[in-house]
């Protein structure tokens, strides 16, 4: 690659280390903020959901913004609303005020992610160069979320409001990196072409009820759960209507047709409910049950970030060798084991009890998230690779909230009392939820296994348009090819 293409991943990837960075600070700060703002289990979580919630529901329309309006504008735009808001969360005094914070930085990183992504798959060429920047993007998301625990631990033993003032001075730099570095390009054409706000709204609607449905069902009857999901459904059902009669659709239907886009997603919004699930119940039992301090949790669960050294290094070779189906398959399996390992905790583990559950969990993100971000995009036309990469974001973040949600409402039903017992089997029975996520996400991704490699296309040719089959896991990468025949090169 050239050096210009470098210095645009390097700015590429420092946002997504930003990204990476926010989420692991605030996550082992958790319980500093709790005890500050006098939140409860299930308002503490809002926290967490409140992010992924605004990410994952706007996440859609991030992408299709970026492919209308252009992948700069939108990456440079909403980095500097992220900016904004992220240090905004430090000076709350509620609850309620670090939510509403935490919604809107979600939000400008559901703008911010795809826009970045996409100038990857569009500006490097699908294939080896593709792939080896996607694997070096995603690591680098490894390397913010192993340094952000450290970080967040040394912020929080000063003042957990540093978690939100510390990334301001890191996107600041991002941003004038950006300006410098991402060049500019000429503004799309959006001839008959307009953006889908029903389909937005009602898809970010449909997010926001299953998941606030999910959270509250161990507090609600079961009647009122029931018809808050469904109401959820109900907006999915609508969303889909929406797209299929809409003239620029948030989502052309037709790309669903493409089995590896199908299952990527699938997926990834399992894996991720595993991975951040996981991730909280570990934090609550280190710092509320065995008193660890936020520092020692950080240092505890940096293991799992072996993966930013592994995902540019150990992984290409991988897929390389063996494709991506079989990788992301490896990578499953070893999250499930790791979850697996980790059920039996008890109240006086030692760190080297859970260091395997730990180290396996940090190899299973290496094999598993770099080739799912190149599965949900191989194959794309340029023109809905912002779509693409919203949709594997969306899944991720979807996956996230569902987590979340799941494993607080199980912690909170199966908690009786306040005894370190009593704390001891809520996270017993919460840390199901992953194990399950993990083993469900392993089933999806073997059907993979089977598909044979053939030559593939996505059509773009009205609403159903579809190639002439599944696009295969495992087959080798092709550029995107334009009407002329002509290899599609540079970022729009």
């Amino acid at each position: 690659m050239s050096g210009r293409a470098w210095g645009v991943l390097f700015v590429l990837c420092g946002a997504i280390f930003l990204e990476g960075i926010d989420v692991a600070m605030l996550n082992v700060a958790l319980p500093s903020i709790r005890e500050d703002l006098g939140m409860s289990t299930g308002m503490l979580q809002w926290v967490m959901s409140a992010y992924v919630l605004g990410y994952g529901g706007f996440m859609l329309l991030g992408g299709r913004a970026a492919d209308l309006f252009g992948r700069r504008r939108m990456f440079i735009g909403w980095l500097v609303v992220f900016l904004l808001f992220s240090g905004l969360g430090g000076f709350a005094t509620e609850g309620w005020m670090l939510i509403v914070a935490r919604f809107v930085t979600g939000v400008a990183a559901a703008f911010m992610t795809p826009a970045g992504l996409s100038i990857i798959t569009t500006g490097f060429e699908e294939g080896p160069q593709r792939n080896k920047a996607l694997l070096v993007y995603s690591g680098t998301a490894a390397g913010g979320f192993s340094v952000g625990l450290v970080v967040g631990g040394l912020l929080a033993a000063v003042d957990w409001r540093w978690v939100f003032f510390a990334p301001v001075i890191l996107t600041l730099l991002i941003l004038v990196a950006a300006l410098v570095l991402i060049p500019k390009s000429p503004r799309p054409d959006r001839a008959g072409q307009g953006v889908d706000l029903a389909g937005a709204l009602t898809v970010t609607g449909a997010i926001l009820l299953l998941v606030f449905g999910v959270e509250r069902a161990a507090h609600a009857s079961a009647a009122w759960t029931a018809a808050t999901i469904a109401g959820g459904l109900a907006l999915l059902a609508v969303f889909v209507a929406i797209e299929r009669r809409s003239a620029s659709p948030l989502v052309r239907l037709g790309i669903f047709r493409s089995g590896s886009l199908v299952r990527a997603n699938l997926a990834g919004m399992l894996f991720a409910a595993g991975f951040f699930g996981f991730q909280f119940i570990a934090v609550l039992y280190l710092q509320e049950l065995r008193g660890w301090s936020a520092l020692q949790t950080s240092f505890a669960l940096i293991v799992i970030g072996v993966d930013a050294v592994l995902s540019p290094t150990l992984t290409p070779r991988l897929v390389a060798r063996f494709g991506n189906a079989r990788v992301i398959f490896a990578g499953l399996l070893l999250a499930a084991l790791a979850y697996a390992l980790f059920l039996p905790v008890s109240a006086d583990w030692t760190y080297l009890a859970m260091f395997p559950s730990l180290i396996i969990l940090g190899l299973a993100f290496s094999l598993a998230y770099g080739p799912l971000t190149i599965l949900a995009t191989d194959g794309v036309a340029e023109e809905e690779q912002g779509v693409a990469g919203g949709l594997l974001y969306t899944s991720f973040q979807f996956g996230a909230a569902l987590g979340l949600s799941f494993v607080a409402a199980v912690d909170i039903a199966a908690t009786d009392g306040t005894s370190p017992a009593a704390l001891l089997e809520g996270y017993r029975a919460a840390l199901v939820v992953p194990l399950v996520a993990a083993l469900a996400a392993t089933v999806i991704s073997a059907f993979g296994l089977r598909t044979r490699a053939r030559p593939h296309s996505l059509s773009q040719a009205g609403d159903g348009g579809a190639g002439t089959g599944p696009v295969p896991d495992t087959a080798p990468a092709r550029g995107p090819v334009s009407d002329q025949g002509v290899p599609a090169e540079v970022a729009r």
